[in-house]
């Protein structure tokens, strides 16, 4: 028997999972924003330990991910679009909210500290895009995927990049992971190729000096986004770190889930006033 409730609703175009523990911390709410090709599906392992420590987490998926239905063409999806919806799952909440970012995720969790507000309890930043740019990233997935990467440029969409098994094994997962190729591969949808155009130099500059506590969980064994650039940009930043060997970039599908989200606890509870 569960020590929470869940509850999954689709409202207003947009798809929402809840966790509500039955013996709350007290603490602000957690809002989750997932990835590329990903929806609110992709947090229930971490939603499930921290309800069990206590926390209330509230995962949406955005427009056309998930079983949000599409608001508008997926091709021509911006992450200035994708940014409106997160910052309405932000004022929904009652209070200020902890913010948790996975992948694209966490490079709208950075769009939001800097063009909307800087004043969260704190973020996550979970296997996030770098601070400056994705680059050295796209072209080192491509490298694994050539073919993916070719269909990608011929389309103008990051679906191929997510085509088969093979390819999310590729590019999202470890061998250690607890979920599939297979089963993943089912689950994951399709993306807008302009979201990692529009992150580059020339249309995004990061916030210097953030004044919200920032923790970047980096898996050291990531081929979406590069361990070595996650690095970095949690160095720009001042971010605490922690590390998750041997993990692939779906970092809460991966054999130690529970124990990553064990010290994101931990470091929340040493974080929140």
């Amino acid at each position: 028997m569960t020590d929470y409730d869940i509850i999954h609703e689709v409202k207003e175009g947009i798809e929402r999972i809840h966790y509500i523990p039955h013996r709350p911390n007290g603490a602000p709410p957690i809002v989750m924003q997932h990835g590329m090709w990903h929806g609110a599906w992709c947090w229930s392992h971490w939603q499930a330990r921290l309800a069990d420590l206590g926390w209330e987490s509230h995962a949406h998926s955005l427009p056309a991910h998930g079983q949000s239905p599409a608001q508008r063409p997926l091709r021509w999806c911006t992450l200035n679009y994708y940014l409106t919806f997160l910052r309405a799952e932000i004022e929904r909440m009652p209070r200020k909210p902890i913010l948790m970012g996975h992948s694209m995720g966490g490079a709208l969790t950075q769009w939001y500290l800097k063009d909307v507000a800087d004043d969260l309890p704190a973020a996550v930043l979970v296997a996030a895009w770098n601070s400056h740019e994705m680059q050295s990233s796209v072209l080192n997935a491509m490298w694994r995927d050539p073919i993916g990467g070719l269909l990608c440029f011929a389309n103008l969409m990051a679906s191929p990049m997510v085509r088969s098994p093979w390819a999310v094994s590729q590019l999202l997962i470890s061998q250690n992971a607890v979920i599939s190729p297979e089963s993943l591969a089912e689950q994951v949808g399709g993306e807008s190729w302009w979201v990692l155009l529009q992150y580059n130099p020339l249309l995004w500059q990061p916030k210097k000096t953030p004044t919200t506590p920032l923790l970047w969980i980096i898996p050291e064994e990531d081929h979406a986004v590069l361990a070595s650039t996650q690095t970095r940009s949690a160095r720009f930043y001042n971010a605490d770190v922690i590390r998750a060997p041997q993990a692939g970039h779906n970092v809460m599908m991966e054999r130690d889930h529970q124990a990553l989200a064990d010290q994101i606890d931990v470091w929340l509870q040493t974080h929140i006033p």
